[in-house]
């Protein structure tokens, strides 16, 4: 199970990821999950403890699917009880990819301050009117989505006829990659 954000999801998806002594990551342990052509794969760092003829880690570090890596940890084997990883202090990964969370949000295109106090506002007013009156709040989401549609649209078409679009870059400015960002585009010049 990886650790995600709301606004990045599957685009910089966290684990705590193996890495063997020569430096290099395994590849997906396969793991048999019952009858059927089903298998559960995971590149996680608890399953190389070295059994049924997987690879040891040697060390650990925080792992992002965009392909961002952090620092290694070695894996004090001789410390660990007999049950191996689940012992194992996996907290500075979490922290180092927490570090990469926060730079990718400073690398995105930052909001007008006025539109995020804004979107704050609407936020806070949005959960207090689902508390008292969830009819009027659910009014006010369909209003809201109807905005975002049309809004995310016009962003789309404007985007779709830059004849210099790079989908890299607008990747960037999102916090995702180039394919998620064209992704996204398409998503908003089909709404109607």
């Amino acid at each position: 199970m990886g650790w995600t954000t709301e606004e990045f999801g599957e685009s910089h998806e966290g684990i705590v990821g193996a890495v063997l002594a020569d430096g290099s990551e395994p590849k997906p342990a396969c793991f048999d999950i019952g009858s059927g052509a089903e298998m559960y794969a995971t590149s996680e760092w608890w399953a190389y403890d070295g059994g049924m003829t997987r690879p040891r880690a040697a060390a650990v570090r925080a792992s992002c699917s965009c392909g961002w890596r952090g620092p290694s940890v070695p894996v004090p084997w001789e410390e660990l009880a007999e049950d191996g990883l689940e012992d194992l202090d996996v907290s500075r990964a979490r922290r180092d990819w927490s570090e990469h969370i926060r730079a990718v949000e400073r690398q995105t295109v930052p909001l007008p301050q006025e539109l995020a106090q804004l979107l704050g506002a609407v936020e806070d007013r949005l959960f207090a009117l689902a508390e008292d009156a969830p009819a009027a709040a659910l009014r006010a989401v369909a209003a809201l989505d109807r905005l975002t549609r049309r809004a995310g649209r016009e962003a789309a078409c404007v985007i779709e006829e830059d004849p210099d679009r790079r989908w890299e870059a607008l990747g960037r400015a999102l916090g995702v990659g180039a394919e998620r960002a064209q992704s996204l585009v398409t998503h908003y010049l089909l709404l109607r």
